[in-house]
């Protein structure tokens, strides 16, 4: 994977930069290799599962977690652009109800590192973007929640969001963070 790591405004969230190797046929990159993620991020990581999405410009996804089983995320684009945000959810945590985001991108290739006990969420800014993700748990129905997108006790600055985006039913009923269910940070 051979990476680079940016640290954001959030300590435990992290964005990782690949080295890509580009020639006249095009480019090559590890999208994922565990030692050296472990290496760059001083974490082990076991991922159980991937995911894939695709959405229209304007879509905006989360803020997701689940209560039990939680999911640790590692975020990428294969096509399109997306603004990508992690929320401390952990009562009690130094940084509770701050957020941390960054563009990600088919073009620049970056990685969002969204650990578990945090709210995940994305927008849609280009005209499609389709979104890759490893998980470190099972998805869990039964465990998932969800919190207001425009809760303004965390004030999100979503970009070029002109008007209302599009959600799903589940988020249009989500919580907001005074009201959600959250886990305890013992940290």
């Amino acid at each position: 994977m051979n990476v680079s790591v940016i640290k954001t405004e959030l300590p435990d969230v992290l964005v990782l930069e690949p080295s890509v190797f580009g020639d006249e046929r095009g480019f090559f990159f590890e999208s994922f290799n565990a030692i050296d993620f472990n290496s760059a991020t001083g974490m082990t990581c076991d991922f159980v599962q991937d995911n894939h999405s695709k959405s229209s410009r304007g879509v905006l996804r989360g803020l997701h977690y689940q209560v039990k089983q939680p999911q640790g995320k590692l975020v990428r684009v294969v096509e399109g652009t997306i603004f990508d945000v992690a929320v401390d959810i952990r009562k009690g945590s130094k940084t509770f109800g701050q957020w941390a985001g960054v563009e990600l991108s088919a073009e620049n290739k970056r990685q969002l590192w969204v650990p578990e006990n945090f709210a995940h969420g994305f927008l849609v800014i280009s005209h499609v973007a389709e979104v890759l993700y490893k998980a470190t748990d099972y998805y869990a129905p039964q465990h998932e929640r969800s919190i207001r997108w425009d809760d303004p006790d965390i004030a999100v600055n979503w970009p070029q969001l002109t008007s209302d985006p599009v959600i799903s039913a589940k988020d249009e009923n989500a919580f907001s963070l005074k009201e959600a269910d959250l886990p305890v940070f013992e940290g």
